[in-house]
Formats: C-alpha cells, structure tokens, sequence
C-alpha cells in the first residue's frame, strides 16, 4: 500500500515537472518582455531598423519588444549570446549579414545553422563617403590618391570582419589599392570619427550618413549596389564606375535554433502585420532606409546563399582563418 502511494506520488510529481519544462504554447507566448539585441551601437543602421520595427510589433503583441544594444567582436558579441540563449522566444536578435561572414573569419563561435530566420526587414549597399571639403570631388580622384598612397587613406567600418570592412576588402581587391582600415562598434561611431577629421572614409550604407549628407558635412562618392540609392541618385554606382562590384548588407529577425514551432509562428505572423503597417515602411523611407521583407524561408535561403559567397569572398582576399 506504502509503495503504490509513493509511486502515486512520484508519478504526480514527474508529471508535474514535464508540465514545467513543456514547450510554450503560442496561446502563452509572450508572457513578459521579448528582448531584441542589436549586435552593433545606437543610431546605425541596425539599431535604427531594430527600433522601428519594435515600434511596429508592439502594436501586435500582449508583452513589448525591447531593443538591448550589445555591440563588440565585429558583432559576434550579441550574435553569440541570441545563438546560446534559451529558445523560448525572449531573447531574439537583429540578424545581419555578418551572421554568414564572422565565423568564417573565425571571429564568431556560432553558424548560421544556430538561428531560426523568422523575417528580412531591410538591405542597403555600401557607400564610399568623405568630408565634403575632402581634397576628392569624384571616385576617380579618391581612387587615384588611394592608389599613390598605399596605406595612408583610414577607412572606417563597423568592426573587423564585418560587411563594411569586407566591402572596403572587397574594392581593395578589384582595383589594386591599399586603405588602411579603421575598425569601430558600429557604422554610427565610424561616421563620428569621420566628422571628427580622425579617418578620410567609411564604407557604410546611405541611410548611415544620409543626415550628414544633407547638412553639406559629407558627400558620397560612390555606391556599391547594382543601382544608385534612393535618395543618392546623383552618385554613381562602381560598375557605372567600370567595377564589377556590389555589397552590401541585410538585416531581420531571428531567434535561436530550437524555438518552437508555435512560438516562431507567433512572432512570424506579428512580424509580418508589424511590416505591412504603412508606418513602418514610412518610418524606413524617413531615415532612407530600404525596406525589402522575405518571409522565413526565403530570409533563410538568402542566408544559405550569402553564406556561400561570402566564404568564398574572404578565402579570396586571404581573411579565411
């Protein structure tokens, strides 16, 4: 009788803890704050998509999303930590580019298998851009300078290995200069060095310096998309340039490897009503942001792609470790 009470009870009990360890239910999910991390610092491009979007979701979940700026490594900081969080659907991450490029320069100890692509939000290409009083008033007259002078152009980007690193890497390659590349938490701290007189360039997208273009503080002087930016129609594109180049970056939304299915569904959905709000696309166009939504599938088949040129790119320029 003792031992078919104590079985009872230990049969309760399990039964009990599997409740507590079951998978959230989408009818349970979110019941307290999601925290979105931006592998980058406040007012770069990351950070600034990652804010609307918050704005927008916000509108379409019981609990808030929370932007939590987490930058360093080139990114692989806040990266690593969305890759080995617990997948439960509250730490969620602002995925980037840089997810198929860091580990392959053995600076992230994370793949893209690690994360569950819920939706792309945004794309930009890389844009050269100078002081406007910079002695250069055209590619050309840069390029040459850079070429006379190997070595003495800074160019500034959002960290070792990240995308505006390999898109100044990049242009190395095609046309035989030499910068000397200036690595910051974030394209927003490159673009202050710049102002500041501390670096000659950056190589960072439109939206990142389109406020600084406007007030007459910087000009850009070459785009490396396949067409010239919105906003920036006056600047050439490299290929217009005779250059076979074009990068750039993306961003969106990923959780952990292992977030259920239910949980993932939610924040899909969410994401999707969140992009189709005409405030939130507005809200990218004001700050010159493009706006280019993939649902889950086709935001991880971009990744698997980008993943394979980008390891191919960097054991070309000799960065693979």
């Amino acid at each position: 009788m003792k031992h078919t009470r104590f079985f009872t009870q230990l049969a309760a009990a399990l039964a009990s803890v599997a409740m507590l360890s079951a998978p959230v239910k989408a009818a349970e999910y979110p019941t307290k704050q999601i925290e979105l991390v931006v592998s980058y610092a406040a007012g770069g491009g990351t950070d600034l998509v990652a804010r609307a979007y918050a704005d927008a979701i916000n509108k379409h979940l019981p609990k808030s999303v929370g932007v939590v700026n987490k930058p360093g490594g080139s990114g692989a900081l806040g990266l690593t930590e969305v890759a080995r969080a617990r997948p439960d659907g509250y730490k969620i991450a602002m995925g980037v580019v840089e997810m198929t490029t860091l580990p392959s320069l053995g600076m992230g100890r994370f793949s893209i298998d690690d994360f569950a692509p819920i939706a792309r939000l945004n794309a930009e290409p890389s844009a050269i851009t100078v002081q406007a009083d910079a002695p250069w008033k055209t590619y050309e007259e840069f390029m040459a300078y850079a070429k006379a002078n190997p070595g003495k152009v800074r160019i500034g980007n959002s960290g070792t290995g990240a995308i505006w690193h390999l898109a100044a890497a990049a242009l190395e390659q095609k046309t035989g200069v030499k910068f000397n590349h200036v690595p910051f938490d974030g394209a927003a701290p490159a673009v202050a060095a710049l102002l500041g007189g501390h670096i000659e360039a950056v190589a960072v997208s439109p939206a990142e310096v389109v406020a600084q273009v406007q007030a007459g503080k910087l000009k850009s002087l070459v785009v490396m998309g396949d067409a010239r930016a919105k906003g920036f129609e006056q600047v050439p594109t490299l290929k217009e340039k005779g250059v076979d180049l074009s990068i750039g970056t993306w961003r969106g939304i990923v959780a952990p490897k292992g977030t259920p299915k239910e949980v993932l569904e939610v924040l899909k959905t969410a994401t999707k009503k969140a992009t189709d709000e005409q405030g939130f696309r507005d809200a990218l166009a004001k700050m010159n942001l493009t706006f280019a939504y993939l649902d889950a599938d086709a935001f991880g088949a971009a990744i698997k792609k980008d993943e394979a040129f980008f390891s191919t790119l960097i054991g070309q320029l000799g960065l693979k470790k």
